[in-house]
């Protein structure tokens, strides 16, 4: 089987035989487009009119050409940033330059179609399409073709309603295709002629959309205890059981806001390599995962007090708030923000950043209640402006890679670059009042019970003052990712500086 990158040669050869001249007829929904317009299309409408989806029902009852075009002309979606299939759009381009007839074939809304040929200039002969009476899929495509095509046809497509069409094709071609029909396909006995594959490995694509490496925020769930000096076995496995259930539920909320940003991911010249974005895994399967990963988050939190009741004493702190019981609760408090953030709070300006710093201090409140050990009230104060000033700093670097972009207003948020300065003013007092709050937590002598010398713990100022100061000038520079948490857990000074800190708190102990 050849790729996109067989010789021209096959190409004069096919020309040669006659094949060359027949029309060449390219699906668009995974095929053009790695992704499905029609599901895009229904996630911004989601976005932009939230009270849509009560009529969906009622558009549906009237046939699928005419729910396309319910929905398609309802929103504008952008496509000059669509994930388009680069070696399929080489070939096209090349077969074009030979002067062979193109023509764009879709169940796609036919407006929506002629957006997407207009962008690719002349490439495109003419374009086939659903007219919100007829669905142009699978039968209905197949008898237009033999109607249009009586010399006969080349046809690319990706999933099972190609099946007959790549049957009847002169030169059966496909795109990114569904292994439910390379299996059909197979059965068929039935070649593909050329196959262009343009999509990154599953496993990968599947950890960077659950956003693994976010999980480390979770770690926060085992502070309340840690500093407790609360190590028992009940302790460590409800932490635990806390850290799995919040980091699943997080991920859930992650895809959650990833599918209603897929449009203003893909203007960012990072965003667009998200799995969504980018096409690579496809909406529906982001629900799934969505699903399964509530599921299982909320199993692990109905577990916590089960587990807790197994040691002694564990019943005494089975209250709403405190112990795990409690934990039921933080973990609905902190998915309902968090959703509320992705819907609306996000696009309000200096909301988000509380709520996002709130979000960390939800986390501490949790592992407080999945332990049943008592939040501490300089903690909370510390996590407040330290979390504070690292949410700033993550809208500071969007600001100054917009700057470097030439753009004035981030897309889907309510800043612009002349608050850049303001922003750093806001960030840097955050940083320093979480600075202070570490120090007069030391010098009233409150953890003297914890600690044997507590006079040592001094020498963690410096060292939080030099992380923080840090993160900061990075940023000022551009050279900070746009998320602190990646940028700690990946940088070596941060692990350095982390090791010293529990050094200098084991020696205090």
């Amino acid at each position: 089987m050849d790729d996109y990158r067989t010789p021209v040669a096959d190409t004069l050869s096919a020309t040669a035989n006659g094949t060359g001249d027949v029309p060449l007829c390219v699906d668009l929904d995974g095929t053009l487009v790695k992704s499905d317009t029609l599901v895009d299309a229904v996630l911004l409408l989601a976005r932009q009119q939230p009270a849509s989806p009560l009529h969906w029902a009622r558009w549906v009852s009237k046939g699928k050409a005419s729910f396309k075009r319910e929905i398609t002309g309802r929103v504008q979606i952008d496509v000059e940033h669509l994930p388009y299939n680069r070696p399929l759009v080489e070939y096209l381009q090349e077969q074009h330059a030979r002067g062979r007839r193109i023509y764009l074939a879709t169940a796609a809304d036919k407006g929506f179609a002629d957006q997407v040929a207009a962008h690719f200039g002349d490439l495109f002969t003419d374009v086939l399409a659903s007219d919100g009476t007829l669905n142009l899929a699978g039968a209905n495509k197949l008898a237009a073709f033999q109607q249009r095509f009586p010399e006969g046809f080349t046809y690319i497509g990706n999933a099972i309603p190609d099946r007959t069409l790549l049957q009847a094709s002169v030169q059966p071609m496909a795109a990114n295709p569904h292994g439910s029909l390379s299996r059909a396909l197979r059965r068929d006995k039935t070649v593909l002629h050329r196959e262009f594959t343009d999509r990154r490995p599953m496993v990968k694509v599947f950890l960077k959309a659950i956003r693994l490496h976010q999980w480390a925020k979770n770690i926060l769930v085992f502070l309340p205890a840690i500093l407790a000096h609360d190590l028992s076995a009940r302790s460590v496995l409800c932490s635990t059981l806390a850290f799995l259930s919040i980091s699943f539920c997080a991920s859930a909320t992650y895809i959650i806001n990833d599918l209603l940003d897929i449009e203003a991911d893909r203007r960012h010249p990072r965003k667009r390599l998200r799995p969504f974005a980018s096409g690579d895994l496809s909406p529906f399967a982001g629900i799934g995962i969505i699903f399964g990963f509530f599921a299982i988050s909320v199993v692990l939190a109905l577990l916590l007090p089960y587990i807790y009741r197994a040691f002694p004493g564990g019943a005494a702190h089975l209250s709403l708030m405190k112990g795990p019981s409690g934990f039921v609760a933080w973990l609905g408090i902190y998915t309902i923000t968090t959703l509320s953030y992705s819907f609306a709070l996000k696009r309000m300006m200096l909301i988000d950043v509380i709520v996002l710093s709130g979000l960390y201090t939800v986390r501490l409140l949790a592992g407080a209640g999945a332990t049943g050990v008592p939040m501490s009230e300089w903690l909370a104060a510390f996590s407040i402006f330290f979390f504070l000033s690292l949410a700033f700093v993550k809208r500071f670097s969007e600001l100054e890679l917009m700057i470097a972009n030439n753009r004035d207003k981030a897309s889907g948020r309510g800043y612009r670059t002349a608050d850049i300065e303001q922003l750093r003013s806001f960030g840097t007092s955050s940083a320093f009042a979480a600075v202070v709050v570490l120090s007069m937590y030391i010098s009233n002598l409150t953890g003297a019970h914890l600690y044997s010398h507590m006079g040592r713990l001094w020498l963690l100022m410096p060292v939080l003052i030099l992380w923080i100061s840090r993160v900061w000038l990075l940023a000022s520079r551009g050279e900070l990712h746009e998320d602190p948490v990646v940028y700690a857990i990946t940088d070596r000074t941060s692990w350095l500086l982390g090791a010293i800190s529990a050094a200098i708190v084991w020696a205090s102990l």
